[in-house]
């Protein structure tokens, strides 16, 4: 494959808090290619949007830390930026869909304001243009009468319509890379097809790399090429969606899947779950954080931590597991093929 656009290198975050050190992000590594869309799923508290916080130079500090690692991104190290910098990047060459549109716009400001200083600072528009401009993105996300809506406060709109504004936002200058934090969870399906289809315009027209946060697997399924499946901060699996959902080689993964709906299940209260909970990132154990929960439990999961391994596949791609099991042995059978 071509160099990364983004690549991700031991990256670990740490937050210091009153009941001890929280250990919310532990050496994960990735990359994320031009064109690319890598879903990221897990439990909430797996560390999936802390990561991606850290990309942005985002991680409040105090009370976090970034602790190690490398972020690179065309070759610069992410890490090194001064905020002038980062003032030029941000909302350019990468933008984020924040997951609450309530705490990400300025209540005091109308969208006009909000969404004309980030086309102002970056792609040097005026006033008008800027302006017009809103209004365009304002009405591809579903935004109707966008030209007077456009002049309302966050508070006038109702929380779906906020998220679809957080979007029009985010993708207003075309960045080169779009993080993506749970951007569909509050609109209803029908405007979030909208919403992913216009991703994937963006994708195609400007090569645009998105990373996608989500709990929703059947999402995943519908626009993701690759996947990182993290728990307890860590990458338990990484692969190709395809094969992915056709054999999950970690029981968490696995345990994901049985757990969300599918077409046969006719009768409520049908739904698999994940027995126990995740643990206390600050009482983290030497083994596997997924042991207490396993249902294929050895006592080297409760002594030892498994390290992510990849192994080639028949197609030729890599596919990453971080389980004793052996790579080539499923965790247990096939699980349906979600509908892509």
């Amino acid at each position: 494959m071509p160099n990364a656009m983004l690549h991700v290198d031991q990256l670990r975050v740490e937050f210091v808090t009153d009941t001890g050190i929280v250990r919310a992000v532990n050496d994960i590594s990735f990359e994320l290619h031009e064109g690319q869309t890598l879903g990221i799923v897990g439990e909430s508290g797996s560390g999936k949007t802390v990561a991606n916080l850290a990309i942005m130079g985002l991680v409040p500090q105090p009370p976090g830390r970034i602790v190690s690692g490398h972020i690179t991104f065309g070759g610069r190290n992410l890490r090194n930026l001064s905020n002038r910098d980062w003032s030029k990047i941000r909302g350019r060459q990468i933008s984020m869909i924040f997951q609450d549109p309530m705490t990400a716009l300025n209540p005091y400001m109308t969208i006009a304001d909000q969404m004309r200083e980030v086309t102002q600072r970056h792609l040097g528009h005026r006033r008008r243009t800027a302006i017009d401009h809103a209004v365009e993105m304002l009405e591809r996300v579903g935004i109707p009468a966008a030209s007077q809506r456009v002049f309302d406060y966050p508070h006038q709109f109702s929380g779906g319509m906020r998220q679809r504004v957080m979007i029009a936002m985010a993708l207003s200058c075309k960045p080169e890379v779009l993080i993506a934090d749970e951007p569909t969870t509050a609109l209803d399906v029908t405007i979030q097809a909208q919403i992913l289809d216009l991703m994937k315009q963006l994708q195609e027209d400007e090569g645009t790399a998105i990373i996608f946060i989500t709990h929703d697997l059947g999402v995943v399924a519908n626009i993701c090429q690759d996947v990182l499946v993290m728990y307890a901060g860590r990458i338990v699996e990484q692969a190709q969606v395809g094969p992915l959902f056709r054999q999950p080689l970690h029981p968490y993964t696995l345990g994901l899947l049985k757990s969300g709906p599918r077409w046969d299940q006719r009768v409520a209260g049908q739904l698999e779950t994940i027995d126990g909970q995740p643990p206390d990132l600050t009482q983290l154990p030497d083994g596997c954080a997924f042991a207490p929960r396993c249902p294929y439990v050895q006592d080297r999961c409760q002594r030892e931590l498994p390290q992510l391994l990849f192994a080639g596949t028949a197609g030729g791609s890599q596919r990453g597991q971080a389980c004793f099991h052996d790579l080539s042995t499923p965790a247990a059978g096939a699980v349906e093929e979600v509908d892509r």
